[in-house]
């Protein structure tokens, strides 16, 4: 809720001050009281940002950061379930499947019919015509 009032605000502040935004490729920057507001026009995300010495310091609204922070942990979450669930598969994962010896030799006459005739085409100036 409170991100939908800051983006109200954001855009609200941006069209005010439309003669006065500045768009820098993916930014659009909002002149507002002691900084601007800087909105991503990719992400719709909106950050206020103020000269802090040398440095300028872009702070994003604070519900989109817990949400976000929220996001991080489930993932981390998930990719540890993830790493744990393939170390104890490992070994199945990386064996080869298991094939008996005649479907394997069927494949491989499959390979050697494959390339002989390949090999009779390159050979032959005018292939027979197959229909």
């Amino acid at each position: 809720m409170r991100f939908c009032v800051a983006m109200s605000l954001g855009l609200a502040l941006t069209a005010a001050a439309q003669a006065q935004t500045v768009e820098l490729g993916r930014y659009a920057m909002t002149p507002v009281e002691g900084g601007f507001l800087r909105l991503d026009t990719r992400t719709g995300e909106v950050a206020l940002c103020k000269a802090a010495g040398d440095a300028v310091q872009c702070r994003s609204a604070a519900i989109e950061r817990s949400v976000l922070e929220q996001e991080i942990d489930r993932l981390a979450k998930e990719n540890a379930e993830l790493k744990a669930r393939l170390a104890g598969n490992a070994p199945s994962l990386l064996a080869p499947p298991s094939r008996s010896r005649e479907e394997l030799d069927r494949a491989l006459d499959y390979a050697e019919r494959f390339m002989r005739r390949m090999m009779r085409i390159m050979r032959d100036e005018n292939p027979p015509d197959r229909t």
